[in-house]
């Protein structure tokens, strides 16, 4: 009897020691996480990102490489005013600026026509007055723009062979840029012909030193061809280029393609030149060529950034505008379009086709709009244009509308009215027929057909035949309103309804699957780091009360310092334990166990009578000891 009672001391004791060592370890975790929490914020609010903190016990680990030996004190001293100076452990390094490697010694030789310009770092050894007296036998009038740095080094192997190497190649260069190094020169440079070009690049290299790597790029002009020119004619007798250009290989070969496919036949010509506009020359006659295929017939012509595009004289009005409007629209910026339709031939005794004239305005989503097809005159082309300017802002009009004196009464009054219709919707467009007008669009408010329709009947009278045709979206809708607290915590409750947080056995870590669902709580908090909230944690009530209460607050201050590494504002967020004083679930049950687990954000509001609003975290635990609780 006297054994089972010693025995079951001894067991009583060892419990109470292990409880007591395990209530020692989550206090001594509790403190560190504390220090290196309140030193961490600190260090990132003074903007010190190569700083890192670790606490072991009462002590503060600082380590990182310090720019200087000036940042490296000013940390410390940051730090010290957290914690005790005499309890920090300085592990910081400072970059020994020092220490430096040799310099690397260069020269640019940069040479056009009489004046040759010296530019880079040589050793003061080698020294100026060798390479200007080279140089000056070169040509004694030339005049040298000197700006070279020199530095009290060893001369490298292999430097004075290609500073020789260089300085007599640009004998034969006028116009050309020279760089040297101890062990390459570079050579680009610029010659009359081809021929010479293959002189010059084979003289060069019967020239180079051992040892020295010489990299040529030596080019012959190309002619330069102004203006830069290109005409396309599509007739009864097929298609063929009068003239072409293009300002490199892969341009031609783009530009043939696009003939080809509207129906040129036999091999065509296409010169390369210097001279071209812009980089998109290639893109823009494809696109021209196109438009050519598609009216079946007529002339296309560049002249630099100018383009002429002539249809057929029985091309249809209806299809001239479209395709006209369509080509305006898909050309790059710097080019512009005159469209041409020329008058249909009168057959003595035949009624002539009466084309439908249009205007059109086209608003995208991102606000930009164009003018296309007719107006009466200059003056309602200016008015139109500067309307449009100051309902959608100058640099978003772009006006590529034509002067048609036939069109008849009201048209002014049609364009200035369906362009303030245009500017209700967020992107649509207008059409304008003398019969008919036509708004399509999208609209972010809802009111907007309303609006658009009051709008019509005010300028054009109720007996004018308009149709409207706009649809409301609310996803577009302009009126922006913050995130309200309670749509803050419904963020939260869709992330955390996908996937739980879950610590490991016996700790306050949190497992590596769960720190992605930190993540994204730090990300729906963006606009939310003003709203004050309780990060609560809770355990079931397996084990000991005292011993429940200190895992659920280090738990729930774990989560809080996982927001705070993110950069979330931590200043409206607090942490407490709860222990198992507050079950959502019977602790009877393996289930209702792992529900009580858990972490809460509580809305922190007055106190009034619905003042709490709670967001459920499962906390749950891998371990399936009963002793102690998580």
């Amino acid at each position: 009897m006297q054994r089972l009672a010693f025995l079951f001391g001894i067991i009583t004791l060892s419990m109470g020691a292990a409880s007591s060592y395990l209530v020692a370890v989550l206090i001594t975790d509790y403190l560190e996480r504390q220090t290196v929490r309140a030193v961490t914020h600190t260090v990132l609010e003074a903007g010190v990102p190569w700083a890192s903190v670790r606490a072991d016990g009462l002590t503060v680990s600082v380590s990182g490489p310090a720019p200087d030996e000036a940042a490296r004190f000013n940390l410390l001293n940051l730090v010290g005013t957290v914690v005790n100076s005499n309890r920090i452990v300085d592990n910081l390094t400072v970059v020994d600026a020092l220490a430096l490697e040799p310099p690397r010694f260069s020269l640019e030789l940069l040479r056009n026509g009489d004046g040759i310009s010296l530019i880079g770092l040589i050793p003061e050894k080698t020294g100026r007055t060798h390479i200007l007296d080279m140089i000056d036998e070169i040509n004694h009038d030339t005049k040298v723009t000197d700006m070279l740095e020199t530095a009290d080094h060893v001369i490298p192997d292999g430097w004075d062979a290609a500073l020789e190497f260089g300085l007599v190649s640009l004998q034969n260069l006028p116009r050309s840029k020279i760089s040297i190094t101890d062990s390459a020169v570079t050579i680009t440079a610029i010659t009359d012909s081809p021929e010479e070009k293959k002189r010059i690049e084979t003289d060069l290299a019967r020239a180079k030193p051992d040892g020295v790597l010489l990299v040529m790029q030596i080019s012959s002009p190309r002619p330069v061809i102004t203006p830069f020119s290109l005409r396309v004619i599509m007739d009864q007798d097929g298609t063929r280029f009068d003239s072409c250009s293009a300002d490199n290989d892969e341009s031609r070969r783009r530009i043939i393609a696009a003939a080809s496919a509207a129906g040129l036949t036999g091999k065509a010509l296409c010169a390369i030149g210097l001279g071209v506009p812009t980089p998109r020359w290639a893109e823009a006659v494809e696109l021209a060529i196109g438009s050519l295929a598609e009216l079946r017939g007529g002339s296309l012509t560049f002249s630099d950034a100018d383009i002429t595009l002539v249809a057929r004289a029985d091309t249809p009005q209806s299809i001239f505008d479209r395709v006209a409007h369509n080509l305006e629209v898909a050309l790059p910026d710097v080019f512009s379009l005159h469209a041409v339709l020329p008058p249909k031939p009168l057959i003595e005794g035949a009624e002539s086709e009466v084309e439908v004239p249009e205007f059109t305005a086209t608003r995208s989503p991102e606000g930009l709009v164009q003018l296309r097809g007719r107006m009466r005159d200059a003056r309602t082309q200016v008015a139109a244009r500067n309307y449009a300017k100051s309902l959608f802002g100058s640099e978003n009009v772009d006006d590529s509308t034509r002067i048609d004196s036939a069109l008849p009464d009201g048209w002014p009054t049609r364009v200035l009215a369906s362009l303030e219709a245009l500017g209700e919707l967020h992107n649509g467009s207008i059409l304008i027929q003398p019969d008919t007008v036509e708004i399509r669009g999208v609209a972010d408010v809802p009111e907007a057909t309303s609006e658009v329709t009051r709008i019509m009947s005010v300028r054009l009278g109720e007996a004018s035949d308009y149709r409207i045709f706009v649809k409301y979206e609310a996803a577009l809708d302009r009126r922006v309103i913050p995130p309200t607290a309670q749509e803050c915590v419904d963020r939260i409750n869709a992330i955390l309804s996908e996937q739980q947080i879950a610590f490991a056995p016996s700790s306050t870590k949190i497992e590596e699957d769960s720190l992605m669902v930190v993540e994204k709580i730090a990300e729906a908090m963006t606009d939310c780091s003003e709203v004050p909230m309780e990060i609560g944690g809770h355990t079931d009530s397996q084990g000991r009360e005292s011993l429940n209460q200190t895992i659920s607050q280090a738990r729930a201050e774990a989560v809080l310092d996982n927001l705070l590494s993110l950069e979330i504002l931590t200043t409206f967020l607090s942490a407490k334990g709860y222990g198992e004083k507050q079950p959502i679930a019977d602790n009877d049950t393996a289930e209702g166990r792992k529900a009580n687990r858990r972490i809460e954000f509580k809305l922190i509001e007055e106190p009034t009578e619905d003042a709490e609003q709670t967001v459920i975290v499962d906390a749950e635990d891998t371990t399936a000891e009963p002793e102690p609780s998580e």
